[in-house]
């Protein structure tokens, strides 16, 4: 079995965009999610206070990994105003890598690398006016650490960001600047995540298993976590994205440029406008996006021939619906977690 698939286990027991495993229970609780056909069409004006309006491709018919996990083709022709700005950078494609792993580099041949997006969108208000909230105030490493303790983050230079040329990175370089340069409120991130729950057990068993390189028990990866301006915003193109036609008055935003395992990329964007009929009042819409790797989930023949492994088919872990799914972060599974996140998110901002 190759090295790509049995890594998505490494995925689960480590993050979707830099924060986590969000453990904080008693600010989650602040506010509830109500599943919506689209979060984004959901009226502003008339959202309940403590209410989360989410919805990602699993919200109608159930965690159906055939689903909600979009080929990124499909979702760049279906929807170009997301792919605009939950991509790394607007010109964005598949990219273009060298052959696989285990050839010399003499017998490699280039192919395009296929991407599959899961993306979930979430709209709630915060009560507080877009003048209250302050972004550059989480644009810190203890508002990641507030987030999930369990995950180790360091802030790194411009200068120490992956120079890419490995395969994880191929195609991530930002061709309109360097990443962690060129924005004010801005910090570049190292993190390491050690897995937790059963994923190191699932591990242990690949390993027993295969011949060639052990999977790791922890991954890493590195992000950058910025506030933007007004100044620094397309308003129209924005307002396009959340379908709100209010002022925006600023963006956070995490680009995880490089992993070196299991997906491409993965963003968070949460925009912030002005209420339509209160002053008083914030409506955020925010967005969680994943590139996966096709090789990841094409082996899901090689992992159902196996009787130890037939709970470990990724697109099933990916999706919550594996035995080896468990607790309330990215290990139980990405809607699951990505509604957790949310909620915490929401929370934080609100309460500080």
């Amino acid at each position: 079995m190759q090295r790509a698939a049995v890594l998505v286990l490494a995925l689960l027991g480590g993050w979707l965009f830099g924060e986590p495993a969000f453990v904080s229970i008693v600010l989650a609780q602040d506010y509830r999610i109500d599943d919506v056909s689209s979060a984004r069409k959901a009226d502003a004006g008339r959202l309940a206070p403590g209410a989360i309006e989410f919805s990602d491709q699993t919200s109608a018919a159930g965690l159906n990994s055939e689903t909600a996990l979009m080929p990124f083709d499909e979702w760049a022709s279906r929807h170009p105003i997301e792919k605009k700005f939950l991509t790394l950078f607007p010109s964005y494609v598949e990219p273009v890598v060298n052959g696989e792993n285990g050839q010399t580099e003499s017998a490699q041949k280039p192919y395009t690398e296929k991407l599959y997006m899961y993306v979930a969108q979430a709209r709630f208000t915060l009560a507080k006016s877009p003048t209250a909230v302050d972004l550059p105030h989480y644009v810190t490493l203890a508002f990641l650490q507030k987030i999930d303790p369990a995950i180790q983050h360091k802030t790194i230079a411009a200068s120490d960001v992956a120079t890419f040329k490995d395969k994880a990175g191929t195609g991530n370089d930002n061709p309109d600047r360097k990443w962690c340069t060129g924005i004010a409120n801005l910090i570049c991130i190292q993190s390491t995540y050690k897995l937790e729950g059963k994923i190191p057990i699932g591990i242990m068993l690949v390993n027993k298993l295969r011949d060639t390189k052990k999977v790791a028990d922890h991954i890493d990866f590195q992000s950058e976590l910025a506030a933007l301006a007004p100044s620094d915003l397309d308003q129209n193109g924005l307002q396009e994205l959340t379908g709100l036609g209010t002022a925006v008055s600023g963006v956070l935003e995490q680009n995880i440029f490089y992993v070196n395992q299991i997906m491409k990329f993965g963003k968070f964007f949460a925009v912030f406008q002005a209420h339509p009929s209160n002053a008083e009042k914030t409506v955020v819409t925010a967005f969680m996006v994943l590139a996966i790797k096709a090789s990841v989930l094409d082996e899901r023949r090689a992992f159902e021939k196996v009787p130890v492994l037939r709970n470990l088919v990724p697109a099933q872990v990916l999706m919550g619906q594996s035995s080896f799914n468990s607790g309330a972060s990215i290990s139980a599974g990405l809607p699951k977690y990505a509604r957790n996140e949310i909620k915490t998110v929401a929370s934080l901002l609100q309460s500080n």
